[in-house]
């Protein structure tokens, strides 16, 4: 099992607890530069723990020379048994949702989908980010589902625990070959992204939208390209995501903005010139979450905030608390998405303000359940019925 960093107040200190002459000091391997997290942390199921121990032959040296070379990507296919994912989540509008890939190499260090490689015995925290998990038959599996006969078209969106368009898609395009099933059935979707890799399938996203099929929320954590670095390292450049924005929304492919998630101290005071922004580009919805600390995201994002931001990691970590009824994490259903207390309420009255300010409190784009059909089908088959959401 991956060893816990100690405390990174004091980085790591292989010592004697008698403080005996001679004990060895290392510094723990800080972060590494194209990601966001250096931790392998261990996840909640693991059953070993293992120390660190100095043998007195340099392995501790070795070790931490190891952990600052940059690790390679590495993709794992597997064969999905299946691609549709029902919510059970009275916070979430959509019904269903679809990722074509498990981890996500954008290394977003706040991302709430972490703690999911613990199920692949993997680490939520480095390995989530560098062993990456593609469904190559996501497409045939979609195919199969929507042909069922007693399937029935509900809300769907695509991206939800990671990124559809995150780098290994450009050479895999398994992103594309679903949206191409969903065109061929004419099935609605939303997708959320921070990658400007989206514009690749404008070609076939483009037309969905002008029949009521299509829509795109671009995620904007911040407009500062160094706090973006360090906070998303993979993921597209702030000024890329507006430019991707406003093709988008060029193209006529309604496109709403997410400002998520919220961090006191971090990003929250760039809510309204992200939206500006944003709203300037073209976007016509928006909507934001304050940050969410669930299982393994807790202590990996507390360590990053000690490595980047030692000066106010209490004072964030305070004010996450008083979001949050006092805890580092709320899982309820109903408060987890918008926390409660006077500073959850502040926020959300930033938030309405704004958005009315600049037109963007309208209502999320209307999906049309009712063209849905399976290919061969008439239109007067049950199956090809819906409603209008």
């Amino acid at each position: 099992m991956p060893h816990a960093p100690p405390d990174p107040a004091d980085h790591a200190l292989f010592a004697d607890p008698e403080g005996a002459e001679g004990v060895q000091v290392l510094p723990w391997p800080q972060a590494i530069k194209g990601r966001g997290s250096a931790w392998a942390i261990a996840h909640r199921f693991e059953r070993d723990q293992r120390e660190v121990f100095d043998d007195g032959w340099g392995s501790l040296d070795q070790q931490v020379q190891a952990q600052d070379l940059t690790p390679e990507t590495q993709v794992l296919e597997e064969q999905a048994r299946s691609i549709l994912s029902s919510n059970q989540s009275p916070d979430i509008v959509f019904d269903l949702s679809i990722n074509p890939y498990r981890g996500c190499e954008h290394g977003c260090i706040y991302c709430f989908a972490r703690p999911t490689h613990s199920y692949l015995n993997l680490s939520p925290g480095l390995d989530f980010e560098t062993r990456l998990v593609a469904k190559v038959n996501a497409a045939e599996r979609l195919r199969a589902e929507l042909s069922r006969p007693r399937y029935q078209p509900r809300l769907l969106c695509i991206g939800t625990a990671t990124d559809a368009y995150q780098p290994i898609e450009r050479r895999l395009g398994i992103t594309r070959q679903v949206i191409e099933v969903l065109a061929e059935y004419r099935h609605p979707f939303s997708l959320v992204t921070k990658s400007s890799g989206v514009e690749r399938d404008l070609d076939l996203i483009a037309p969905m939208a002008a029949q009521g099929l299509a829509a795109v929320y671009v995620s904007i954590t911040t407009l500062d390209p160094q706090l973006a670095r360090i906070l998303e390292p993979r993921a597209a450049a702030p000024h890329r995501r507006l430019r991707t924005l406003r093709t988008l929304a060029e193209a006529g492919v309604p496109v709403g903005v997410s400002v998520s998630p919220l961090i006191p101290f971090i990003n929250e005071p760039e809510l309204e010139r992200i939206l500006e922004q944003a709203a300037e580009a073209g976007a016509c919805s928006a909507f934001s979450i304050p940050l969410r600390l669930p299982w393994e995201v807790n202590p990996l994002f507390q360590d990053w905030l000690q490595q980047h931001f030692p000066d106010r990691s209490a004072r964030v970590m305070a004010r996450l608390r008083d979001l949050r009824g006092g805890r580092d994490n709320d899982p309820r259903f109903g408060s987890r998405m918008q926390g409660e207390g006077l500073w959850a309420e502040l926020l959300q009255q930033r938030m309405r303000k704004a958005c009315a300010r600049l037109g963007l409190n309208r209502e999320r784009t209307p999906m049309d359940l009712t063209r849905f059909m399976r290919p061969g089908a008439s239109a007067a088959e049950p199956s090809a019925q819906g409603e209008l959401f």
